[in-house]
């Protein structure tokens, strides 16, 4: 009867130190902002901690995409995970068998890891899901943070490029119609004004995509970066009406370039940022420069008829001086 109760004890013992116990994140988020992501996977019972009698084996819905065997140091990695790797190669033998993958890879789905010292082992099974927001940071965990820009965030970015080319081209138009511009100079003004819409224009299809990625960052550099063209070009627009840069006109070009400043400042700012946490700064100097392009159009539209109905002092000059030149030329 002893040697039967100490059989089972032993028993008892040996299935209970045949299994490791892992640990992790039953769900993982991933969002447009993660550039990584992380599978945990943590062995809380390690005896020998040694990777020479360590296996390791990760799979996606049943399938190995990646594993380690401790006795050839080797790694198999399937070519559709090429990005995969421990997180901490060098914590391995304290039980650290997390993985880190490129966000591009890690598709959604079901994964486990599988860890395996001599005889033991154990299992750690995870959920990958896709998510609107994802955790800032390890200082503040229960800080939660969206994509790099909302959906309408690049509606209105988009949108106000559009109206700085519409307002700027309405007022090339009104002009042309009104005044004579000369050929080299109107020619110069249709160039830089199609070279800015056509940049725009590319860097809103790069933009307006999802997702936090070099392609994102360049559209939207495309966009603010190129709209420095505006502030000379309404500096040559308003030149063809007046004959002078009055007061009003060099505030509203000073208007334009501060909305330009402001652009730049807020890009530099979201760039590196994701979410864009100064966003706003960038809407708003696009928006200060589109005030100062409809601004420019009605001042144009207004004063322009005005100096033609009463000539600038330049002409009022020159017309007398033309005609003296001609009497003199006749005698």
């Amino acid at each position: 009867m002893w040697l039967l109760a100490a059989s089972v004890l032993l028993g008892a013992l040996r299935a209970g130190s045949a299994q490791l116990t892992l640990s992790g994140t039953k769900v993982i988020e991933k969002s447009d902002c993660n550039k990584t992501v992380v599978l945990p996977c943590l062995v809380t019972n390690l005896s020998q901690k040694s990777e020479s009698t360590m296996f390791v084996i990760w799979k996606k819905q049943g399938d190995t995409f990646f594993s380690f065997n401790g006795v050839s140091k080797k790694i198999n990695v399937d070519s559709s995970f090429s990005s995969a790797k421990f997180l901490h190669r060098e914590n391995l033998t304290d039980g650290d068998a997390s993985l880190v993958l490129d966000s591009k890879q890690a598709t959604v789905g079901n994964y486990s890891c599988e860890v395996t010292e001599s005889n033991r082992e154990g299992e750690f099974r995870m959920e990958l899901i896709n998510s609107s927001v994802v955790s800032c940071g390890d200082e503040t965990p229960e800080e939660k943070c969206g994509s790099w820009f909302l959906l309408v965030e690049r509606a209105i970015i988009i949108s106000l490029v559009i109206l700085l080319v519409i307002l700027c081209a309405a007022q090339l138009i009104f002009i042309g119609l009104k005044y004579e511009i000369e050929s080299q100079r109107k020619v110069c003004i249709i160039v830089a004004l199609v070279i800015f819409a056509v940049v725009a224009g590319v860097g809103a299809a790069l933009f307006i995509q999802d997702g936090y990625t070099v392609q994102n960052q360049a559209g939207l550099g495309l966009m603010a970066i190129p709209s420095v063209i505006l502030v000379p070009l309404q500096y040559v627009m308003f030149g063809v009406v007046f004959d002078s840069q009055l007061q009003a006109t060099l505030a509203l070009i000073g208007l334009k370039l501060l909305g330009f400043i402001i652009t730049v400042v807020g890009f530099a700012l979201c760039v590196p940022a994701c979410p864009p946490l100064h966003g706003s700064v960038l809407i708003a100097g696009l928006a200060i420069m589109a005030i100062a392009s409809l601004l420019s159009l009605a001042y144009v539209f207004i004063m322009g008829p005005r100096m033609k109905d009463h000539p600038r002092p330049g002409k009022a000059v020159e017309e007398p001086l033309n005609e003296l030149q001609s009497y003199v030329m006749r005698i």
